[in-house]
């Protein structure tokens, strides 16, 4: 959960408000791991009219992020195209070469979008970023999902710090799904 609960500005039936986030598209040059690729910009107005899926983890490669919380949105991905989810994307902090790498490693090919969150800036405008800087991380996003359906949040649910992956987990946002 960010660093004061009471801080979280969005809640269901809620636009989300605009942002860009920088990411490194997918393309098969990004096979050859020595290749960076070019970052560009996806603007959230970009999914007007779509169902999307957006889970936030604090960071790529981090050991509950990179263990339990990515992998199972890859193993579930035909089933959240099964229930109409035109996009499914992970959000950090990290920069955009970092998220490709993480992307990269992971095999998400162009199926998840991995988007960075520069200082997790978009999420503070949510009340859920998290101050880390105690760990030396600086500020991250928390731990959190979002269900939109136009731009409208249908579904949102943060994890309480230190709790692992539960209400922002892929079977969590399935089950979701369901009742929307």
């Amino acid at each position: 959960m960010p660093s004061d609960p009471n801080a979280i500005t969005i809640s269901v039936g809620d636009k989300i408000p605009e942002a860009t986030f920088p990411y490194v598209p997918y393309t098969p040059e990004l096979e050859d791991h020595t290749v960076c690729g070019v970052p560009s910009v996806l603007p959230t107005k970009d999914w007007a009219g779509k169902k999307v899926v957006l889970f936030a983890v604090p960071g790529a490669f981090t050991p509950t992020c990179h263990i339990n919380h990515l992998p199972p949105y890859i193993q579930k991905y035909e089933q959240f195209k099964a229930k109409g989810v035109d996009v499914v994307a992970v959000l950090a902090a990290n920069d955009p070469f970092v998220m490709s790498g993480w992307a990269r490693v992971e095999g998400l090919k162009d199926k998840i979008i991995a988007l960075s969150d520069i200082n997790a800036e978009w999420s503070a405008k949510l009340g859920l970023s998290l101050d880390l800087s105690h760990r030396g991380f600086g500020t991250r996003t928390a731990r959190y999902a979002v269900i939109l359906d136009d731009l409208v949040v249908k579904y949102i649910k943060v994890e309480p710090l230190g709790t692992g992956v539960t209400v922002s987990g892929a079977d969590a946002v399935l089950a979701a799904l369901d009742s929307i």
